[in-house]
């Protein structure tokens, strides 16, 4: 049986997460309410605008569900805003800027070096994205771009500045929700 991964689905990058899991056999569940969450494998906070992620997240009583989900030590996935929502919410020890590399027109792809995940680079999109700032003692940076973390682990948790979804990339996908390379 194939696993169910979440996708919280109120704003963002819902289908192009939902391709790459279909490329991975692994099934995809548009995540809305509460009771979506129930018999996931892995949930996936997709990139989109921040602000109304994490106030449609509010208004639906999603954070709290979030919040337990992190705490069964399953995997999370958390991409551009994704990685802010998980900042904001106290389950990253990160500190993050919005939108640091720039407006939409500054958005750009870059070939990432992430040894943990793949032997050659993985090419990947910045849009808007935010820029981690600092990390506490309980996180690992996984990749750097120009010195900067762009993709950080903290338990069960992944977050990247970056959108892995754009570009068709699944190895980070398949890594944290496959557990393998």
């Amino acid at each position: 049986m194939a696993k169910k991964i979440g996708i919280l689905a109120i704003h963002g990058d819902v289908a192009e997460h939902a391709a790459i899991l279909r490329k991975l056999k692994l099934d995809s569940v548009e995540v809305r309410t509460k009771k979506d969450f129930k018999n996931l494998d892995g949930l996936i906070l997709p990139g989109g605008e921040s602000t109304t992620i994490s106030k449609l997240a509010e208004r639906f009583g999603l954070i709290a569900e979030i919040k337990k989900f992190a705490k069964s030590r399953k995997p999370i996935l958390g991409t551009c805003a994704g990685l802010i929502l998980l900042a904001k919410i106290g389950l990253l020890d990160a500190k993050v800027e919005r939108n640091a590399y720039g407006r939409q027109l500054d958005s750009f792809e870059a070939d990432l070096k992430i040894p943990i995940i793949s032997k050659g680079p993985i090419s990947v999109a910045f849009i808007r994205a935010p820029k981690i700032l600092s990390t506490g003692k309980v996180v690992e940076v996984l990749a750097k771009f120009e010195k900067v973390p762009v993709l950080i682990r903290q338990k069960n948790i992944l977050a990247a500045s970056f959108h892995p979804e754009i570009l068709g990339t699944t190895s980070i996908h398949k890594f944290i929700f496959l557990n393998a390379k």
